[in-house]
């Protein structure tokens, strides 16, 4: 099928579509194009809701086992920086079963809704505390003045890094941009050095919580043992880790900086929002982080190898092809979501994106992630009022394959009376 005039001389991956890709994906839906094939990358694009979910539920076809996409160096110089830390073995998010089955069984241990509803207070008390400094400006960038610090301090505290917060920011983005394969050769050896620095940290962390024990997630994973199963090994707890570290962070942050965002240009929405906040209707902000999970979808695609000659909406996909699964495009589907383009808190089925993917893979940490953003939700829109941008062109966006955000928002507001 051939693309549309409006999008026929760019792509799903250039940097302008990377930046801004709504009316690239609008006009796909509206010409009907579910599977994009870009011969130059062997990929298939697949932008389609429920074709998306349905590869979702084929693990066995469409393998997440895509290291070889990762930045697994074959430069001389990455991998002797890297030959230095332990092996970058394939867990969660790039393992397919047995491996994958086995992680999930250990990894869902600690993360139970016993454990996330534990540190809802430590939550409150955060967001509580970065609401108090904002209002005493009364304006400032609101991505690093709550949308980074409270995610990072939760997921810091989580893994034994509280008292050196702005490390695990760098480790994070490190492994963003060791990910994403956007950033030159002297990014990729800095990134290779972090992970590194970072392996090493975790293994004094990780020794402490298997002599002392402790009250954390680290702890949980550690210690978690089912029956008939291997309990985790450290270069598995590390890669476990940096994956919380990236997803405790960088979507939960994109995604609260993105609600605030659509919130301030649609005040509408905002209304509601504000009258529902301080828990007189938990429900409705329980939608609002849904809706923005939808709108934003922190992370736009992910990869899949095709593992035998498939077909898929009437596509032929031929083993050894490289799928991304564009969730972006899946939760703008119009035979999905009525009127997609709008933000919408009152949706009636924005739970149903795929901001968190769908099937075995589904994120591991969405309930914490979920609570998390209602309660900074209910906590903001009670606290402050009057919200406005305060410099539209100062707003910056993450620019990746994968991962899409605000990252930088210039707000002001005042405390609510």
């Amino acid at each position: 099928m051939n693309k549309p005039e409006a999008i026929k001389d760019t792509s799903v991956f250039a940097p302008d579509t990377l930046l801004e890709p709504w009316d690239y994906y609008t006009a796909i839906h509206d010409a009907g194009i579910d599977i994009e094939h870009i011969a130059e990358m062997n990929t298939f694009v697949v932008y389609d809701y429920e074709l998306c979910s349905e590869a979702t539920g084929k693990p066995e076809i469409f393998s997440n086992d895509f290291t070889s996409l990762m930045g697994r160096e074959q430069d001389e110089e990455i991998q002797a920086i890297l030959a230095e830390g332990w092996p970058d073995v394939p867990t969660l998010l790039t393992a397919d079963h047995p491996v994958h089955t086995r992680n999930r069984k250990l990894v869902n241990l600690a993360f139970s809704m016993k454990r996330v509803n534990a540190i809802e207070e430590e939550m409150r008390s955060k967001s509580i505390e970065l609401i108090e400094k904002m209002a005493e400006k009364g304006e400032g960038d609101f991505v690093a003045d709550f949308a980074i610090p409270l995610p990072v301090h939760m997921i810091a505290g989580q893994i034994g890094l509280d008292e050196n917060m702005e490390q695990v920011k760098k480790w994070s983005d490190a492994a963003v941009d060791r990910f994403s394969q956007m950033v030159d050769h002297e990014r990729k050896k800095e990134c290779a050095r972090s992970l590194v620095e970072y392996q090493h940290y975790m293994k004094g962390k990780i020794d402490n919580a298997r002599a002392n024990g402790g009250d954390d997630l680290l702890t949980d994973l550690v210690e978690a043992r089912v029956e008939g199963e291997t309990p985790l090994t450290d270069a598995e707890i590390m890669s476990i880790m940096q994956q919380f570290m990236v997803a405790g962070n960088e979507t939960t942050t994109s995604t609260i900086a993105g609600a605030m965002l659509q919130l301030i240009r649609n005040p509408d929405q905002m209304e509601k929002v504000k009258a529902a906040a301080g828990g007189r209707d938990p429900k409705l902000i329980m939608n609002l982080v849904e809706e923005a999970l939808r709108y934003e979808t922190p992370t736009s695609g992910m990869w899949r190898i095709v593992k035998e000659d498939t077909e898929l909406g009437g596509t032929k996909i031929p083993a050894g092809s490289i799928a991304q699964l564009r969730y972006a495009a899946a939760n703008r589907d119009p035979k999905k979501f009525e009127n997609p383009n709008k933000f919408d808190v009152e949706r009636k089925n924005a739970r149903a994106h795929l901001a968190f993917g769908k099937g075995p893979h589904m994120c591991v940490g969405n309930m914490l992630s979920r609570k998390e953003m209602l309660v900074a939700f209910d906590e903001l829109f009670e606290r402050l009022d009057n919200f406005a941008l305060a410099d539209e062109g100062g707003i910056e966006v993450l620019q990746n394959i994968l991962l899409r955000g605000v990252i930088k928002l210039p707000i002001t507001f005042t405390r609510k009376a």
